[in-house]
């Protein structure tokens, strides 16, 4: 559950997680099972309530989880466990003026009907007594509660069909009390992904000016993931209009670009180098499924990262792979990420090297059997060899453009680099975009380790830097 940062609410930082623990979600999440692809946490919400920061979110097996902090970047309060349950997703608290805390949540297992629960006073139970349907139809979810001069409002999206094709709609429910009665308003108008990305789910905000925006990601469901959109809001008889209303009939239409909401603060590029000098990871570094501890260390030998291998719990499935450590694969005109690797420590069956992963993946990296370090390429099972390597130093290097196609290079020197292997179309896969990481392990035993001595990725506006 990634936390970011912006001044701005164009340039993001990532600052930390809410979830220290996988497993304290539960067991499916553990590097011994990794059974959580798309199933983890579902659109989540963060408050500021009583000094405090509140995140709630649900995953669609496992149930309702929450926690606080002072801090945003952490420590965040051990997980809670609010409700097991399934077949429940999108949740988001309110507290009224009177204090009284609110939750709503759709419950997708039956027809998305969006239910309305009061809160205990600490934040910690839904009141299910208080459980109340407010609202119902196909596809209504990304909920969120405000109250806005006096008035309730009550944000989701649908899927309605329009113009002919089924499209996910914004839409907004207003009272002037909480269990309503609510009449409807269509904020922006959709017209297909390939048209406007849908943007849908995401939430109002306001700037200390005053000014008003809808932070919304898109559902076209491309191999970037789902990207960002922040619109321009503007408030006409009471009702929120999401971009232009170019024709004047009260719904908005997406825009394209405009202003940056707050001046002065400077470009941020999500993507981020490291060199491993520090003894905790960067928070911009995330685990695919939880990892094991005692496999991978920033201390063992300061100034790298220590993966060590491990047996893949299916031999030959790299989505059993643990201790994968990754970072979003950005789509932009431009991306290069370089590696530095020692692979002085590796044993025979084991591979490492540097990848891409969704719901498909590709990978190069080294393979030792028999004493000798080969390189290998190795898409989907497809596997091309390469050299002979004889040092203990190597770089590896991952190039992909706006279209997502990506090329592996390799180099002994860290000069002069070699392309090896066949391009390799980055995918969607499982609710997000690729990913670009490392990985390290061993069909045979639980031999060898690979020392990362740096990881950088630069991509289009961000600095030129070379990996020596």
């Amino acid at each position: 559950m990634a936390v970011l940062h912006s001044k701005d609410l164009v340039n993001w930082r990532m600052i930390g997680h809410v979830v220290k623990d996988l497993t304290n979600i539960g067991p499916e999440y553990k590097y011994d099972r990794m059974n959580r692809y798309g199933r983890g946490v579902w659109a989540g919400a963060i408050r500021f309530h009583q000094n405090k920061y509140w995140v709630y979110f649900f995953t669609p097996d496992e149930g309702l989880f929450m926690s606080t902090a002072v801090d945003p970047v952490g420590p965040w309060e051990p997980l809670h466990h609010v409700w097991a349950i399934s077949g429940w997703d999108d949740g988001c608290p309110f507290w009224d003026d009177d204090g009284q805390g609110y939750f709503v949540a759709t419950n997708f297992a039956n027809n998305y009907h969006i239910h309305l629960f009061k809160l205990s006073e600490d934040g910690r139970e839904l009141l299910h007594n208080t459980d109340t349907i407010i609202h119902q139809y196909k596809g209504s979810e990304a909920n969120k509660l405000y109250k806005i001069n006096g008035v309730y409002y009550f944000f989701h999206s649908e899927v309605r069909h329009e113009e002919g094709v089924d499209v996910r709609v914004v839409m907004m429910l207003r009272a002037t009390h909480i269990y309503g009665p609510y009449e409807e308003k269509e904020l922006i108008h959709t017209h297909g992904k390939e048209v406007d990305r849908e943007p849908n789910q995401g939430g109002l905000v306001q700037t200390v000016d005053g000014d008003w925006y809808f932070i919304s990601h898109q559902g076209i469901g491309g191999w970037e993931g789902r990207t960002l959109h922040l619109l321009p809001v503007t408030w006409t008889h009471g009702w929120p209009i999401i971009g232009d209303d170019t024709d004047g009939d009260g719904i908005g239409e997406m825009v394209w670009g405009g202003n940056t909401p707050i001046n002065g603060y400077p470009v941020k590029v999500l993507a981020s180098n490291d060199d491993f000098d520090h003894e905790v990871l960067e928070p911009y570094w995330e685990w695919n499924h939880q990892p094991r501890a005692d496999k991978w260390s920033l201390v063992e030998r300061p100034g790298y990262l220590r993966l060590y291998a491990c047996q893949p719990i299916e031999k030959d499935n790299f989505f059993t792979v643990c201790n994968i450590l990754s970072q979003r694969a950005f789509r932009t005109i431009y991306n290069e990420v370089t590696a530095k690797i020692e692979i002085g420590g590796m044993a025979d069956g084991q591979e490492a090297g540097i990848c891409h992963f969704a719901q498909t993946y590709c990978t190069i990296g080294v393979r030792q059997q028999n004493g000798t370090r080969i390189l290998k390429f190795n898409h989907l099972g497809a596997i091309v060899w390469g050299p002979e390597l004889t040092g203990n130093t190597l770089w590896l290097r991952s190039v992909w453009n706006i279209d997502g196609i990506n090329r592996f290079e390799y180099s002994v020197d860290g000069d002069h680099f070699t392309s090896f292997g066949d391009a390799y179309q980055l995918s969607w896969g499982h609710y997000r975009g690729d990913r670009i990481g490392i990985y390290c392990c061993n069909s045979e035993s639980e031999e060898g380790y690979m020392d990362v001595d740096r990881f950088y990725y630069e991509a289009a506006g961000s600095l030129q830097v070379k990996c020596r």
